[in-house]
């Protein structure tokens, strides 16, 4: 039998809480949905990725990302640490998986909030996680969110509009799925999936 860590009582596997995986296309607003929830409710704990991408001014690491370089990404795929990872606009993301069965194996709430090709890895390496998908009210206010940022080439929108068809078909994947027409009901729908009381 293994030892429990620190000191502290391990919580029986059929009362902890699942891993809960949010997913959804681009511009739905998963990161704003995740951000009012935790700030109501701090307990349920969001995975802190690894990215091989450069800080941000005021990004810290450890509370935004682990910012690690190629080889340390290298090293974390090839020894199986990450439950996910992906490579994004030339950079790549993981979910380290440590910390994740730690947090699990304590009775912590533990929400992931990646992209379709995450939440499918996640799925082969924990059939047990529950996936959410994040789905807009309809797709003309997907695209009105997607063009209506103003910042971005003609071109960019449209690879993140053929991007989000795709997304948007994967949904018959997912264990559950919420619409997002009001940022607090979604998030509360969230934090009753994600067995918070």
């Amino acid at each position: 039998m293994a030892a429990t860590p620190r000191g502290t009582t391990p919580v029986p596997p059929e009362s902890r809480p699942r891993l809960t995986v949010l997913s959804g296309p681009s511009g739905v607003g998963k990161s704003t949905v995740v951000a009012h929830m935790r700030k109501e409710h701090p307990e349920v704990w969001l995975s802190v990725s690894a990215t091989t991408r450069r800080p941000r001014p005021g990004e810290q690491h450890g509370v935004h990302y682990f910012f690690v370089t190629d080889e340390e990404m290298d090293k974390l795929i090839a020894n199986g640490e990450l439950l996910e990872w992906a490579e994004f606009a030339g950079n790549r993301y993981g979910t380290p998986r440590a910390a994740v069965l730690e947090r699990l194996e304590a009775g912590e709430p533990v929400l992931l909030e990646i992209d379709l090709q995450g939440a499918r890895q996640v799925r082969e390496s924990m059939p047990e996680a529950q996936l959410v998908f994040l789905a807009p009210p309809s797709w003309e206010e997907l695209v009105r969110r997607l063009t209506g940022r103003g910042t971005e080439p003609p071109e960019v929108i449209e690879r993140r509009l053929a991007a989000a068809r795709i997304e948007l078909a994967a949904e018959p994947e997912f264990d559950s799925t919420l619409v997002n027409t009001s940022v607090e009901d979604v998030a509360r729908e969230l934090l009753a999936l994600t067995n918070v009381v």
